[in-house]
C-alpha cells in the first residue's frame, strides 16, 4: 500500500512540476535534427523508486525556466539530469537542483534532451540550448557570456562533452542564435560518468581539454563505481591548467541528488555555492 501511494505521489508531482513552471522552451521550432520519432511530450517511466521521476522517449527537446524569486546574480545555469543516456531523472536531478539554485539567486534552465540511447542528438540539443538561452539573455537579466552547464551522471557526461566540443558543429544552423558561442562560461559535474572510456580507464577520446576548456567544479564519492570520471578529468583540467576544484568524499555511492539523508548530497551543495560564487566574478 505505501508503494502505491508513493506512485501516486510522485506522479502528482509530476504533473505539478509543468504546471506550474513560467515558461517551456522548444530548442527546435521545426524538425529536430537527426530525429524519426514525431514530436511529443516525454512521457514518465511507471518506474518511481525512490520518488524518482523518469521521461523518457523525448523526441521534443525542451527547456524548463525556473526564475529565482530574487534575483543575486546575472548568471544563469543549464542543468542536465542524469539516467544513463536511457532516461532522465528530471526531480531529483532537475526540478530539485533548480530550486536549489534560485534560492541562491541564479536563473536555471533545465535540458530535457534526448533520451533514449541518443547521445549524439544529447549533444545537438545541450549546444542549443546554450545558444537559445544566450540569444535571449535580456528577457531573463542574465549577462550571456555568465551561461554555464552542470550535470549529474550522464547529465555530467554531457556537461563534460559540451564544454569539450563546442567548436564542433553538430546541426545545421536554424536561426540567428546559433551564430552564437556554446562554449559553458562554466560547468559543474556531480558524480559523472563515461568520462572513462579511453584505454586503460583513461580520459575519454573526444573529450579535448585545452586552455579554453571552461573552469570545473567536480563531485564524486569513492564508494561510487563511475568515481573514476571525476578523477580523470580533473587530472586533464589540471595539465591544462584550467581552473578546476575536484571533490572526493568517502561514502554517498551515486545518483543521490541533493536529497538529505546521504552524506554526500548534504557536502557538495554548500562546496558548489562557495566555488560559484568565486568563480562567477571571475568572468567577464
Amino acid at each position: 500500500m505505501k508503494s502505491v501511494l508513493l506512485s501516486i505521489m510522485v506522479l502528482s508531482m509530476s504533473s505539478n512540476v509543468f504546471s506550474q513552471q513560467q515558461e517551456v522552451i522548444h530548442l527546435w521550432p521545426g524538425k529536430v535534427p537527426g530525429e524519426r520519432e514525431a514530436k511529443q511530450v516525454a512521457p514518465a517511466t511507471p518506474d518511481t523508486s525512490r520518488g524518482v521521476i523518469r521521461l523518457t522517449d523525448v523526441t521534443d527537446p525542451v527547456l524548463q525556466v525556473y526564475k529565482p524569486a530574487v534575483r543575486r546574480s546575472d548568471a544563469a545555469v543549464v542543468v542536465c539530469p542524469g539516467g544513463g543516456y536511457n532516461i532522465l531523472a528530471i526531480n531529483l536531478e532537475g526540478e530539485e537542483v533548480a530550486k536549489w539554485l534560485n534560492g541562491l539567486g541564479y536563473t536555471v534552465f533545465v535540458l530535457q534532451y534526448r533520451v533514449p540511447k541518443k547521445p549524439a542528438g544529447a549533444l545537438q540539443d545541450v549546444q542549443r540550448a546554450i545558444r537559445l538561452v544566450r540569444s535571449r539573455a535580456a528577457q531573463w537579466k542574465i549577462t550571456p557570456s555568465k551561461v554555464g552547464v552542470m550535470g549529474f551522471s550522464a547529465g555530467g557526461s554531457l556537461s563534460a562533452r559540451v564544454s569539450t566540443q563546442y567548436d564542433k558543429p553538430t546541426y545545421t544552423p536554424v536561426d540567428a542564435a546559433d551564430q552564437l558561442s556554446c562554449r559553458p562560461a562554466f560547468a559543474a559535474l556531480i558524480y559523472p560518468a563515461y568520462l572513462d572510456n579511453g584505454t586503460n580507464r583513461t580520459i575519454t577520446p573526444d573529450l579535448k581539454v585545452d586552455t579554453n576548456t571552461p573552469p570545473m567544479f567536480l563531485f564524486a564519492t569513492a564508494d561510487d563505481p563511475y568515481a573514476n570520471s571525476a578523477l580523470v578529468m580533473a587530472g586533464a583540467l589540471r595539465d591544462a591548467k584550467v581552473p578546476v576544484q575536484q571533490h572526493l568524499y568517502d561514502t554517498g555511492g551515486h545518483g543521490y541528488g541533493l536529497r538529505p539523508g546521504n552524506p554526500a548530497a548534504e557536502v557538495w551543495p554548500g562546496l558548489m555555492a562557495k566555488w560559484l560564487g568565486q568563480i562567477i566574478p571571475t568572468i567577464k
